[in-house]
């Protein structure tokens, strides 16, 4: 925002500089203008007059005028040259400014649409974070279920101690454990003896 405000604020500038000049321009036109009337005025004044007196007037009139008049055009065409090709500069200028104006436009609104698909990203990783914890809680709740069953069905057991304290999952493989090894040692008495 604040990059395409300053491109803008250029933008009028030269936009403002651009208008001087083609008021200077038309200054410079209106004293073409005004030096028409006065050739008007002059070629009036020798209507006047007699044929030779205008003749010689008119010479002297219009050598003084045309090297005025020749002046003048040449320092005008100067300043014309000047200002248009300054009015091409600015107009290029203003053209520049208007294409980095829209080229910041462009990389703001695809900045908006990465931040939309970023904040969309992050809202499906949220529900699934959610979904992830509900998953772990119902595992967690039958781990715990079947864990309890497991000490239960360990130290309800005939000749086993029960626990008097919170029990380790160590301390509980360790239970599991014994009991098996008890058991896989009776079937093999047993066996030995020849029992069913």
């Amino acid at each position: 925002t604040g990059a395409i405000s300053s491109l803008q604020r250029q933008m009028e500038i030269q936009e403002s500089e651009l208008r001087r000049i083609r008021s200077e321009k038309e200054l410079l036109q209106k004293q073409l203008r005004e030096r028409e009337v006065q050739l008007q005025a002059v070629s009036d004044k020798f209507c006047s007059m007699t044929e030779e007196q205008r003749q010689e007037e008119i010479v002297v009139m219009m050598e003084e005028e045309n090297h005025n008049l020749h002046q003048v055009v040449t320092e005008q065409e100067s300043q014309l040259a000047e200002q248009s090709k300054l009015i091409s500069d600015l107009q290029a200028t203003i053209s520049q400014l208007q294409a980095e104006v829209a080229n910041t436009r462009l990389h703001l609104l695809e900045q908006k649409q990465a931040q939309k698909e970023i904040q969309s990203q992050a809202d499906v990783l949220q529900h699934k974070e959610l979904q992830t914890r509900v998953a772990l809680e119902q595992v967690t709740c039958k781990f715990e279920r079947y864990r309890n069953k497991i000490i239960q069905a360990i130290f309800s057991v005939e000749g086993s101690q029960h626990p008097t304290g919170e029990l380790s999952d160590n301390d509980v493989l360790e239970a599991m454990q014994k009991l098996i090894n008890e058991r896989t040692e009776f079937l093999h008495m047993l066996k030995n003896r020849g029992s069913k």
